[in-house]
């Protein structure tokens, strides 16, 4: 499918760029009406704002200190502080004091009750919800502070799974290649992740073109504290309308499955739209997470799949052998040839390489990069000439 038709993009600067408009807009038709009283309207109604946010601040750091101050704070009265104000905050309300006493506090009785119910009212609104942060605030500060579900999920498999088996993957499937003689489309692994995070047991329930053809070699790698953990690839046989099987390494991303599991159960409060845009950001956050890593990189694919086409059976087939076909006009795959290998020195002769007597057959042909075996510089022209005499 498509990425960039269902993959979020950043957000960007919209909202400030309308609230900047909007503001200068304002004091433009405040000018036109009554350009005297521009400068003290604007004073007063920062002051009021300003007050209103400190107001709001010192509530919560009520309710945090006299309530959560050793649970979660440890006892520390400026860490309580650091929770309540933020630098903006704490900035403006600086600005404005410093502006108000360059000029003066030359307000009547009636403006600065203006100033106190304003405030007062703001701080009202603020603690009840009502100029509470709307659901893409939070969820713009959950992104931009790596704090959501999917972040997790996604440093989760790239550091207990992915960093680990991706690196050693090639050398699986050219064991797998040299112990069968069979020949993979591709030797990445393909990651496949449904929008909707229903990750069944086994592909060929969800498509009958996918069948199980067999697994790779297994890696055993020691990791906390279990010795000789066994971690498993699975090769797939995937057939194409005119009958042409293509082989690969695929499964699910297995933290979607946590995801959907959330979703199926009521305490957490997790819908089905929740769970789609979780599956996207989690998509994200592993595509950065992988192309940084120098490990992990150009030994994977990562497959979204749009799974709601209830009316398409062999949808997951389909964008299989769509990926495997991009990855051919990639690396060419040339099957059957001989690399060349690497020779041994003989004097100024090369000699095919011998282990116990026996020469070294080609192994499996597979689209990797063949390196030399390292030659003596003594077996090359050296250059003497001598330019001190002539």
């Amino acid at each position: 499918m498509g990425d960039e038709s269902v993959v979020p993009r950043p957000r960007g600067w919209a909202p400030a760029v309308c609230a900047v408009g909007l503001s200068l807009t304002a004091l433009a038709l405040v000018s036109l009406v009554d350009p005297s009283s521009i400068r003290g309207a604007c004073e007063l109604a920062a002051l009021s704002l300003s007050l209103g946010a400190l107001l709001h601040s010192l509530c919560l750091l009520t309710e945090e200190w006299l309530f959560h101050s050793q649970q979660r704070y440890g006892g520390s009265f400026k860490r309580i502080l650091q929770a309540c104000f933020s630098r903006a905050n704490v900035g403006g309300v600086c600005v404005v004091f410093l502006m108000l006493l360059m000029g003066g506090f030359s307000y009547s009785p009636q403006q600065w009750a203006l100033v106190v119910l304003t405030s007062s009212l703001y701080t009202l609104f603020k603690t009840i919800g009502v100029l509470g942060p709307a659901p893409v605030e939070i969820s713009e500060v959950s992104e931009s502070r790596k704090m959501d579900v999917a972040h997790g999920l996604a440093w989760s498999i790239y550091l207990g799974y992915l960093k680990l088996v991706l690196p050693e993957l090639e050398g699986q499937v050219k064991k797998h290649c040299n112990e069968t003689r069979e020949v993979l489309n591709s030797a990445r692994l393909h990651i496949l992740l449904p929008l909707s995070a229903a990750a069944t047991a086994r592909l060929e329930e969800v498509d009958r073109n996918v069948q199980y053809h067999k697994n790779l070699p297994d890696l055993q790698l020691d990791r906390a504290g279990v010795r000789g953990r066994v971690y498993k690839h699975s090769i797939y046989k995937i057939t194409d309308q005119n009958q042409k099987d293509y082989y690969c390494v695929a499964e699910y991303a297995t933290p979607l499955l946590t995801l959907y599991q959330i979703s199926q159960d009521g305490i957490a409060g997790f819908s089905a739209w929740d769970r789609r845009q979780q599956v996207l950001l989690f998509y994200n956050t592993l595509t950065h997470i992988l192309e940084s890593s120098l490990e992990c990189r150009n030994r994977y694919r990562l497959i979204l799949l749009e799974d709601d086409q209830a009316a398409e059976p062999h949808y997951l087939s389909q964008e299989l052998i769509k990926n495997l076909q991009q990855e051919e006009h990639e690396i060419p795959m040339e099957q059957g040839r001989e690399f060349p290998r690497p020779v041994a020195e003989v004097g100024l002769k090369r000699a095919p390489v011998q282990h116990n007597g026996v020469q070294e057959q080609p192994a499996c042909s597979m689209p990797s990069l063949e390196i030399s075996g390292p030659m003596s510089l003594r077996s090359l022209p050296e250059e003497n000439t001598d330019y001190t005499h002539h």
